[in-house]
Formats: C-alpha cells, sequence, structure tokens
C-alpha cells in the first residue's frame, strides 16, 4: 500500500484559537499584582507593539525588559506569557511552547488562564513533533469536557506517531464521533491512521473496514481500488469474482489492463460478449494496455467479442420474442443483461422487471445488479437503491459482494 498518511498541520490552528492569556489585546495588569517599575517603560513598549502587531519590536522590548534587574516574580511571569504570544504570532512555534512552558511553570496564572495556556502548549507541542509531551497536555485538555473534534484528532495523530495504534484508533473514534455530532464529516486523515495501523499489523479485516469508512466518507477512485483489490484478493468463485469487478468497473477504479481483461473473458464465459466488447473498448480508451503482449492479448479478445456480439445483436428480435413467451422469469432476466451489454438500458429495465414478476430466476443477485446499474444510468437513483436494497433478500449471496454492493449504492447521488 503506497498510500501516506497526512497529518494535519496544526499551524493554523494554533493561530486560530481565539485563546486571550493576558497577551496582546488583554494586556491590563492583574487586580492583585501589577507589572514593577523595573521593567515599566520596556513593557509599555511592548504592549504597544503587540497591539500594533508589530511582533518583532515587540519580542526586542521583552528581551529587553527580561535583562532588566530587580525584576519580581510577577514581572517574569509576564514577560514570558507576552513573549508566547508574540513568538506564536510569529509562528515560531518552539520559542513560543518554551516562553509559555516557563510562564506556566511559575503558576502565577488563574486556574481558567492556566487551562488556557495547557491547551495552547498541547497543540504547540504537536506542531513541534513532541508527541509524547502533547499527549500529556492533551489528556489534561479533554478532562476538562471542553476538547474538540480537532483536539481529539491531534490525540489519535499523536497516539499513531509514537507508534501506538492501539491508543490512537481509540481517539480516532473519539474524534469522528465528536464531528458527527457537530454535524460535520470526520476528516480523512483520521481513517487513514486506521488505515495505516490495520495494514502494519496484517489485519486485513481492520483494513476492509477502514477501507469502507474512506470510501463511505470520500468515494475517492483510490479507496475503492484498494477496496476491491483487498475484498477480490482471496475470491475463488467466478461469479462473485466479476460482481466484484463490475463494482470496480462501475465506480471508474478499474486501473490495471490485466483487471479489465479478466472481467472481460468471465463476460464471455457468462454470455454477455455484448458486455465483454464494451469493457475492452474502454481500456483501450484509458490507454491500460501499454505494453505489446498486454496489446496483442486485448486485440484478440476484442476481435472474439465483438463477433459474439455482433451475433448476439442479430439475434435479439429472437430472444425477446422466446423470453416473453417464456412462462418463467430466468430468460426474460438473460435478455435484460444483453440488452444492458449494449448500452440500452431502458429495455434492460423492462425485460429485468419482466423476469422478476415471472419468477424462478437463477441468479437473483445478478439481476438486481443490472436493474440497479441501468436505473442508475438513466439518472433514476432512488430506483437503482430500491433494486440493490433487494439484494439483501437473495439466498445464500456471498456476504462481501453484498456489502461492496450496500456501499456503492450508499455512494449514489
Amino acid at each position: 500500500m503506497t498510500h501516506s498518511i497526512r497529518v494535519v498541520r496544526l499551524c493554523a490552528m494554533i493561530a486560530t484559537l481565539g485563546l486571550v492569556l493576558n497577551s496582546g489585546a488583554a494586556l491590563a495588569a492583574e487586580k492583585s499584582q501589577q507589572i514593577s517599575r523595573a521593567i515599566a517603560k520596556e513593557m509599555s513598549a511592548a504592549q504597544k507593539a503587540l497591539q500594533a502587531s508589530q511582533w518583532n519590536e515587540a519580542i526586542k522590548n521583552l528581551d529587553a525588559a527580561e535583562g532588566k534587574p530587580d525584576q519580581t516574580a510577577f514581572d517574569k511571569f509576564k514577560v514570558l506569557d507576552f513573549k508566547g504570544f508574540a513568538y506564536t504570532r510569529l509562528s515560531n512555534f518552539k520559542a513560543a511552547e518554551q516562553s509559555y512552558e516557563a510562564a506556566l511553570a511559575t503558576g502565577l496564572y488563574s486556574a481558567e488562564d492556566a487551562a488556557k495556556t495547557e491547551r495552547i502548549l498541547f497543540r504547540l507541542s504537536a506542531g513541534n513533533q513532541q508527541y509524547a509531551k502533547a499527549i500529556e497536555y492533551g489528556k489534561k485538555v479533554t478532562e476538562t469536557g471542553a476538547a474538540t473534534a480537532d483536539d481529539y484528532a491531534i490525540m489519535g495523530q499523536s497516539y499513531y506517531l509514537t507508534k501506538d495504534c492501539k491508543n490512537a484508533g481509540v481517539w480516532v473514534d473519539k474524534a469522528a464521533n465528536a464531528a458527527r455530532k457537530n454535524g460535520e464529516a470526520p476528516k480523512e486523515a483520521l481513517y487513514q491512521i486506521k488505515l495505516r495501523c490495520a495494514f502494519d499489523a496484517n489485519d486485513n479485516p481492520g483494513t476492509v473496514a477502514a477501507l469502507e469508512e474512506l470510501v463511505r466518507l470520500t468515494g475517492k477512485t483510490e479507496y475503492w481500488n484498494q477496496l476491491l483489490r483487498f475484498q477480490r484478493q482471496d475470491e475463488r468463485d467466478d461469479h462473485n469474482l466479476l460482481m466484484i469487478y463490475r463494482v470496480m468497473y462501475n465506480t471508474g477504479s478499474m486501473t490495471a489492463g490485466s483487471d479489465y481483461m479478466e472481467m472481460a473473458q468471465l463476460l464471455g464465459d457468462a454470455a454477455l460478449p455484448g458486455e465483454a466488447q464494451t469493457v475492452i473498448e474502454k481500456g483501450t480508451a484509458n490507454g491500460v494496455f501499454s505494453d505489446a503482449k498486454d496489446k496483442e492479448r486485448s486485440n484478440r479478445l476484442l476481435t472474439a467479442t465483438k463477433a459474439r456480439a455482433d451475433t448476439d445483436r442479430k439475434g435479439l428480435t429472437q430472444l425477446a420474442g422466446e423470453a416473453t413467451k417464456n412462462p418463467a422469469g430466468e430468460l426474460s432476466v438473460k435478455l435484460g443483461e444483453v440488452y444492458y451489454g449494449f448500452g440500452d438500458y431502458q429495455n434492460t429495465v423492462t425485460a429485468i422487471n419482466s423476469g422478476l414478476q415471472k419468477g424462478q430466476v437463477k441468479h437473483l443477485d445478478e439481476a438486481y445488479v443490472y436493474l440497479g446499474l441501468a436505473q442508475s444510468a438513466l439518472k433514476n437513483n432512488a430506483e437503482a437503491k430500491k433494486a440493490f436494497a433487494e439484494l439483501k433478500k437473495v439466498p445464500n449471496i456471498s456476504p462481501r459482494v453484498l456489502k461492496i454492493w450496500d456501499l456503492y449504492a450508499e455512494k449514489l447521488g
């Protein structure tokens, strides 16, 4: 698996925290304590610079204040607090972290402001790749009951980056649940963490579950491709394998020339050469048959399927007549599948519905799949979903096949 985990960058989060720690716009002296005369001039200049967003000028004055003798403990605390604010605005997050930690260590923050500072340090330490420290601050933040979905996400990422996948999964789930509770979609990066953890642990069910969530969340073809390749790798039944290929083909996630050719061969074996021809032609148009050997093989396969498809096309009228007369539905469903291969979706719907009404259909799963695909092609997504929903009632359907078509139907429209 080549997909990398994209860890959320924290700098923007830090800059938009909106937390005022007696800094910047809230620089009034504490009621109980005030800055001493020893550094009053420098701190006044720093205050003006901060209010004017002149961050470097503020640091210059704070450095000057820090070098003055006869400072009180409160003086030192305020210099550090102001520096943390200014360094954050300068995006010097390492210096900001050091300043805020030193300010916190003085014990002079109020309980409320100490909690706010710990929240900032949580994000600063994570942004500075000090993940163990971030986890410790994060625990304090989340214990307050005021944690956001982003806070939980940072915890999950921090645990992942310390190679603790078990706890990463716990916090990723918390982040996803918090996002949904707020009416938001969970971040893609969260499920990428679960995906990587499961893949690295050779946990195939966990990998599939994470890929399903990523498909559900994003609908991206890259995740469909990975999911369907996992589902296909140990499938030995040709009927089910073709079902998986149909999903891969219809989600646009089929990328290998060998997949196009194998699908076409399976369709040919299922007496559906018209659809097989369409699949090979699509692969050719997509440029997936790159080397000479693949091109030669695909051309042979295309020639063979074209000949059989032409025969089917000429015999459509006769097949339609026989299906109409037949009291069983199997032939009508087969007629609908042939129509589908030729792109005649309205006749596909008519024929398959007729066959289903008659009953005695050998492969109900295929009937409902083709009915759903045809309705989707006709932009009747509500009807398509109804057709796919009927798969749940099909006896002995492969659970794997059922699950991927459920997911396919969920992403329609």
